[in-house]
């Protein structure tokens, strides 16, 4: 498995174990990391920290995001899809989209590359979360 896809599917993890939603991303450029991120909205009680809000807050202030790629373990919601193409990150790689897959459109038709792995592990993970957590899932993709 690549590793940065692993390093998200560490942080959703993570997030998990701390009772939160199990979706991670991180930030990579150049084949570097640069920052992680977790949906922390149940741990800090925070309405917009999905996972890929969180790798990019945690990434602080940058330049630019032109030369970013940004690997999340679960199609981006709108909200985190918008900030993806506010800052021009190129390239969004998803381990999986057959959860949650509504983002991928309006991402290509703003020139974002999507690069949808289907990883059995992330569909796994969050098949787990919803059977588990459905109002808490139902929260998150404000479904209630």
């Amino acid at each position: 498995m690549d590793e940065f896809m692993q390093a998200a599917i560490d942080e959703a993890r993570m997030g998990r174990a701390q009772g939160g939603i199990p979706i991670g991303s991180v930030l990579v450029r150049g084949g570097q990391l640069v920052s992680r991120g977790r949906n922390k909205r149940v741990q800090e009680d925070n309405a917009i920290k999905h996972g890929e809000m969180d790798a990019l807050m945690n990434a602080g202030r940058q330049r630019t995001y032109r030369d970013t790629v940004l690997y999340t373990t679960l199609m981006p919601c709108y909200m985190c899809a918008g900030t993806i193409v506010q800052f021009k990150i190129p390239k969004v790689v998803v381990g999986e989209a057959r959860t949650f897959g509504e983002s991928k459109e309006f991402l290509e038709s703003h020139g974002v590359e999507v690069v949808i792995l289907d990883l059995p592990e992330c569909v796994e993970m969050m098949r787990e979360f919803i059977a588990a957590e459905p109002t808490l899932w139902n929260e998150d993709i404000m479904e209630l």
